[in-house]
């Protein structure tokens, strides 16, 4: 019996080592998300009906718009949710698998073939968005119907549905208390440094480079973050 409980201890250790860290998210916040998502996916796929659809059809909406929609209200700060993200990232994702679709016969390696390039062209491009590569693969893989489409897919449906889904985002993002596109800001209870730690932007981008590798924050809120750290720390620390 103590041998199987210290092996389930172990697994159970292990486990934990694949588990994310618990975000200090309250549940306001998650609800504020889920309805954001709500609304950005059903007036999205509503207007673009309207605008571009045609009777008796199932909504005009890609399915990439749903990872798009969870970046866009659950997690507004990041870098890859911002408007150029989506817009340019799912516009040259759209563009490089149709261009991939059309050039190459093999479906497996067309789909390779786009998501590298996407990839790349978005980190080029600074708008690196992962339902890009949903994006991609949809260009290769939808079959006849969005083959025939050609490059009018990159219009619509894919930039129709990337516009209005950031046009929500927009809207109820900044509504409901959040900035976006997503700015560096004090937190809600500041705590400015009783002495101000003194940091280039120099020395903030040779700390991310030295981490070694791409994480979801910019150097703004890295900055801001670590200046509150700072601040709560001291002032707990004297006793203010």
């Amino acid at each position: 019996m103590f041998d199987l409980m210290s092996i389930l201890l172990r697994l159970t250790s292990v486990w934990q080592r694949f588990l994310p860290q618990t975000p200090a998210t309250s549940h306001g916040e998650k609800m504020r998300a889920s309805l954001g998502a709500l609304l950005g996916i059903g007036l999205t796929g509503l207007v673009s009906t309207k605008v571009a659809g045609t009777p008796d059809t199932l909504p005009l909406l890609i399915a990439p718009m749903g990872a798009s929609a969870v970046l866009l209200f659950a997690v507004p700060a990041s870098p890859l949710a911002q408007p150029w993200s989506i817009m340019g990232g799912n516009l040259v994702a759209a563009i490089i698998g149709v261009t991939a679709a059309h050039l190459i016969a093999a479906p497996l390696l067309a789909a390779s073939v786009a998501i590298s390039g996407v990839l790349a062209a978005m980190s080029l491009l600074r708008c690196v968005h992962p339902p890009g590569g949903a994006v991609a693969l949809t260009a290769v893989l939808g079959g006849p119907h969005v083959l025939a489409l050609g490059y009018e897919f990159a219009l619509v449906p894919v930039g129709l549905n990337s516009l209005l889904l950031c046009l929500v985002a927009i809207a109820f993002n900044n509504s409901t208390g959040r900035s976006y596109p997503h700015h560096a800001h004090a937190s809600v209870h500041p705590h400015p440094p009783v002495r101000q730690p003194v940091i280039s932007a120099a020395e903030l981008d040779e700390v991310l480079a030295d981490y070694g590798e791409n994480i979801d924050i910019s150097r703004d809120d890295l900055e801001a973050l670590f200046r509150e750290l700072v601040g709560r720390t001291q002032r707990n620390r004297v006793g203010v």
